[in-house]
């Protein structure tokens, strides 16, 4: 097997954002955590409360001999609302801003030209306001949140539909291959 690699994505609510990701060969764990702050061990109500800097993130750990972190892209893309820089659907606030966290020179390469390519594309009427940023370290979240969707499923699900993430996705991706 080839190094593994990480990759780690924010895009609002991190329990939504494991089980689409979860599902690939060479996706190895998806870990709930926050990322992209500036205070040490933050606790899930000290990020919700929107005073430590930090996102709910996802990190990937992957092996780019089955999966590529393009692939990746292109999947976190179509997890979010690209034009909404001030969270994701019901989740308000910068703890629920999107945005990629690249690991290296490549990473951060690939990050941009893909969002080069959905801005160039029509999908969006609205610029594309997805962040790029260099990782910060990453914190896992509680144990509650890791693989909340297996869990918990009969509430993961109703959250993904109450929050018109799922609803977003039919309309803006699903449907316009």
């Amino acid at each position: 097997m080839s190094q593994v690699e990480k990759a780690t994505f924010a895009g609002g609510c991190f329990w939504c954002m494991i089980k689409p990701f979860d599902q690939y060969s060479g996706v190895i764990r998806v870990t709930s955590g926050y990322t992209g702050g500036h205070v040490i061990n933050p606790t899930y109500q000290q990020v919700c409360a929107g005073d430590t800097g930090h996102a709910e993130a996802v990190e990937i750990s992957f092996n780019p001999d089955i999966i590529s972190y393009n692939e990746l892209l292109d999947i976190f893309w179509q997890q979010i609302d690209p034009t909404d820089s001030q969270g994701q659907f019901v989740d308000r606030g910068d703890s629920y801003r999107p945005a990629i966290f690249y690991h290296s020179e490549t990473q951060k390469k690939q990050a941009i030209e893909s969002k080069l390519k959905l801005e160039k594309s029509g999908r969006f009427t609205q610029p594309i306001a997805v962040s790029i940023e260099p990782a910060k370290t990453f914190y896992p979240a509680e144990d509650y949140h890791q693989n909340f969707y297996q869990k918990q499923p009969e509430h993961y699900e109703k959250y993904r539909k109450a929050s018109g993430r799922d609803n977003f996705i039919s309309t803006y991706w699903q449907n316009k291959k």
